[in-house]
């Protein structure tokens, strides 16, 4: 019996192989809602810091 269930087991975890489209879809999606999360939290102080950067450079903000 459990050797029946093992040989199941093994022709159907060979079967499912590779991401499809749509877990591709999934993937991207959540790294996009990541991206716009960590941009509308720290978009101004990224903007601070490379202001920050600008006015240190000699000749830099004008």
């Amino acid at each position: 019996m459990l050797l029946k269930f093992y040989a199941w087991a093994l022709d159907h975890s060979k079967a499912d192989e590779g991401a499809t489209a749509v877990e591709y879809g999934i993937m991207v999606a959540a790294i996009a809602v990541a991206i716009l999360t960590v941009v509308f939290l720290l978009g101004d102080q990224i903007a601070a810091l490379f202001q920050t950067v600008l006015d240190a450079l000699p000749g830099g903000a004008a």
